[in-house]
């Protein structure tokens, strides 16, 4: 698979994702190219003499190209450009695999589909593909794709396979097969159960000199019988006849770009019993076999699923201080595209985790979307041999800092004000960090409610504020005022479980103030130790000044008696 990939897209090593040129002198730029061809050889010689997959194809992909751009960007000699698989194999195949267009989008495949008839289309197996060679009737050999060209020998083990018949007969008699050798499933759903290393698994059971019980697990499905009848149901019929039935059970005659978009939604989110990665659309007429050549099959393409994971570079890394003072790393990311969305930054975590990668600028990563599409780093995949690593701050920060503006204190206070500006707390609709960092470069904010005090003719000055908008923003900061006391409680950072909130019945700041540690103990999830916190908070000496000023702006529940 991976030779084919690299036939057809080895000139497109200059797409978006990896247009920027590194900032390299011409010695760094041999050293990480050559580094990088010495890794992606290891992968090579592990792939291909011992069957072991020890990175996804997207991530091999991807360095590919990467390593492909960084010799357009340096006019370094393209070094093993179109690698020939250590394993290639030296048995010619009778007719060579031409592979498959791939189509972006929708409307690459409506400009493919101009002046075709007669088109079908088929879920793309994702499994390792094959020759079959049938001379009067019997099963002479099966031939890996290799480069295209030539391949493995494979036919010892092959034989082994159930589902490969060893005797056909009719217009099979003397035919050549080309097909997917993969790993059965049962009730495989592509969009939930994603690609399960069915591939590397097909490969490393053909590759082993001993049998592996997992050739009792594989198929076969065939997609192409070069110059075999003309017609595509004749074709499918005889096959599924001389027992090669799936071909037949899963080609649908299409002539549109909608019907082939339904097929492959269907295919992608139904019970199958094979892994995919997106379908194939093919011409039934197919020029003759003796011309067919590798990255040479005009009348076949493939639409791909969007990948599940991509590779990408660490562009830069930023320490981000939270609310409560915990330190996060965010690494911004060279942009790539993750179903549909695009992806430039990612949640590192913590400093700890951030250590534990060992994670630089630089670095190539495997990115994918978590839960509710959350972008997630799930590996570092490569290193370069020069690398940039920030040294984060050293200044102390805890869930009593930053309550007060000053230098030092800029991203825990902007993280304040985001959070504070939440429904559940004082609900300022449309008060992300853009528009709180616009007040701040504007207007002084000596502490976390100084916006409260701001007056519609200062906030007209803000730059980048109509009229209309600093009116709607001062009426909306002045409805705050109204809010019920627990809400500006809340908004003071009070570290109170979520159940003890519900069972608080106190309604002024003098009753919080007037709690022990045992009267805190009272209410549900709050122990000792949360007690002890919640009395040292009430009674912190910058939390005191803020109620007091809260009190001074006639806010409910702070006055005291």
């Amino acid at each position: 698979m991976r030779i084919i990939i690299f036939l057809l897209l080895g000139s497109l090593v200059c797409a978006s994702a990896y247009a920027a040129c590194p900032d390299w002198t011409p010695e760094q730029a041999r050293q990480e190219v050559a580094a990088l061809e010495k890794q992606l050889a290891r992968w090579d010689e592990a792939y291909w003499l011992r069957g072991e997959n020890n990175v996804s194809d997207a991530v091999y992909d991807g360095m590919r190209q990467r390593l492909n751009a960084w010799q357009t960007c340096f006019a370094l000699p393209a070094v093993n450009n179109r690698p020939a698989p250590p394993a290639a194999g030296r048995t010619r195949h009778p007719v060579a695999h031409t592979g498959v267009q791939k189509l972006k989008d929708a409307a690459s495949l409506s400009q493919w589909m101009q002046g075709k008839t007669d088109l079908w289309v088929q879920p793309k197996v994702d499994g390792v593909a094959v020759s079959l060679v049938y001379r009067k009737g019997e099963l002479q050999q099966v031939i890996s794709r290799g480069d295209g060209v030539q391949g493995e020998d494979w036919t010892a083990r092959a034989r082994l396979i159930s589902a490969i018949p060893s005797q056909v007969k009719g217009e099979l008699a003397d035919s050549v097969l080309q097909g997917e050798l993969f790993l059965r499933r049962k009730g495989h759903r592509q969009q939930q159960d994603g690609g399960v290393n069915a591939r590397a698994q097909v490969a490393g059971a053909m590759m082993r000199n001993a049998a592996s019980p997992l050739l009792n697990d594989l198929d076969l499905f065939i997609w192409a019988w070069p110059d075999g009848p003309k017609e595509m149901p004749a074709r499918l019929s005889i096959l599924a006849q001389g027992g090669f039935p799936l071909a037949r059970a899963w080609s649908q005659p299409v002539s549109s770009v909608a019907d082939v978009s339904r097929w492959r939604e269907q295919w992608f989110s139904e019970p199958l019993p094979f892994v995919t990665d997106g379908v194939v659309i093919r011409a039934a007429r197919e020029p003759p076999g003796k011309s067919w050549r590798p990255g040479e099959g005009s009348w076949v393409a493939a639409w791909k699923y969007p990948p599940v994971k991509q590779v990408t570079e660490v562009k830069a890394l930023r320490f981000a201080t939270g609310r409560t003072g915990k330190v996060s790393v965010v690494a911004q990311l060279e942009p790539v595209t993750l179903d549909d969305k695009q992806v430039s930054k990612v949640s590192i975590g913590s400093l700890t985790r951030w250590e534990k990668l060992d994670l630089a600028e630089g670095d190539q990563v495997e990115v994918s979307l978590a839960g509710r599409g959350i972008p997630r780093l799930d590996a570092v995949v490569w290193r370069p041999a020069q690398r940039t690593k920030p040294v984060p701050s050293t200044a102390h920060f805890d869930t009593l800092s930053c309550l007060f503006a000053t230098g030092a204190c800029e991203e825990q206070f902007i993280s304040r004000l985001v959070w504070l500006s939440g429904k559940p707390v004082l609900d300022l609709s449309g008060m992300g960090e853009a528009t709180w960092r616009q007040l701040l470069s504007r207007h002084h904010f000596e502490h976390l409610f100084s916006w409260l005090a701001l007056s519609v003719d200062v906030l007209k000055q803000t730059p980048g504020f109509s009229a209309q908008r600093a009116t709607r923003l001062w009426h909306q900061f002045n409805l705050t005022r109204r809010l019920p006391f627990q809400r500006w409680v809340k908004a003071l950072g009070l570290p109170l479980p979520a159940r003890a909130w519900q069972a608080l019945p106190d309604d002024t700041w003098h009753q919080l103030q007037m709690r022990d540690e045992r009267s805190w103990q009272t209410l549900p999830g709050v122990g000792a130790e949360r007690a002890r916190q919640l009395v040292s908070y009430i009674h912190h000496p910058d939390i005191a000044a803020l109620a007091q000023w809260l009190a001074e702006q006639k806010i409910d529940g702070f006055v005291l008696p």
